[in-house]
């Protein structure tokens, strides 16, 4: 574990962003809140592409839509905003699992 210091102003942010616990309690709850906001960022994103595509981006891939398209902006474009999504969700959940158990 490292040592921070911090300074009064981010406790006086800190303390209106998170009440109760120490400073290290509120930090993991906030670093926690932020992930959640991610996760559920990243999977509306998943859930928006699956909508539109009817298909999961791994069935995107497999069916080779961005050649089959013609490899227009949109299709491209698409992908590789869903291929960070999912991604990200797996990274965040990653992150969440490791945070997760802490005070």
């Amino acid at each position: 574990m490292q040592t921070v210091t911090v300074p009064d102003s981010i406790l006086d942010a800190l303390d209106t962003l998170e009440s109760g616990g120490t400073p290290e309690q509120k930090l993991t709850r906030l670093v926690q809140s932020e992930l959640r906001r991610r996760l559920a960022r990243y999977q509306l994103t998943d859930r928006l592409f699956r909508d539109k595509y009817g298909m999961t981006l791994e069935e995107f891939e497999a069916g080779e839509r961005v050649a089959a398209s013609g490899y227009t902006f949109e299709i491209e474009s698409d992908h590789q905003d869903w291929d960070l999504a999912v991604d990200g969700i797996h990274t965040i959940q990653n992150q969440l699992a490791r945070v997760q158990d802490l005070p």
